[in-house]
């Protein structure tokens, strides 16, 4: 019999929209239970051959990336700001935040490939991440972020619904 072991690295995947506060909550709270690490990561869709086109007829090869780092620098900025936001709201949580967030990151390529490939990468034993449910029809439909990491996943996959 395979004995379960205790999740010790939990990658949080957000998209950093408004709802995704009870999947970090989530996330802490799997982290206290098992004294795991949290990789926070907000993979960045890329724009496309089109929009890549267009940027290198007006920009030079140089700037265009460094334009993309700078991006990604923000987005860590803004990632940082919200768990900063999010510790002086939740007080239980401000006592134990530097033992329980490992790193912020910010990756760019399409979400559900970079999610996958750095629970991988990182030996995550646990990926968390929001479902973005949508209703059609009266139907609840995962979203396609969600539903990719699950099927392609190595790794035991935790869903927080975050639907409207």
């Amino acid at each position: 019999m395979n004995e379960l072991k205790p999740f010790k690295t939990i990658l949080y995947a957000t998209n950093l929209g408004d709802r995704m506060r009870p999947v970090f909550r989530h996330a802490l709270n799997m982290a206290r239970i098992h004294h795991a690490k949290i990789i926070m990561l907000h993979a960045v869709a890329p724009i496309g051959s089109t929009g890549q086109a267009i940027l290198s007829m007006y920009l030079p090869d140089k700037q265009v990336h460094d334009i993309e780092q700078e991006s990604l620098n923000q987005l860590i900025d803004t990632m940082r700001e919200r768990l900063k936001n999010y510790c002086a709201e939740e007080d239980d949580f401000c006592k134990d935040k530097d033992s329980l967030i490992d790193k912020i990151v910010v990756s760019p390529g399409n979400p559900a490939h970079v999610i996958n490939h750095y629970a991988e990468a990182h030996a995550a034993d646990l990926i968390v991440i929001g479902s973005h449910t949508r209703h059609a029809n009266d139907h609840t439909m995962l979203g396609s972020t969600a539903r990719t990491v699950t099927q392609h996943s190595k790794v035991p996959v935790l869903i927080i619904p975050n639907g409207e």
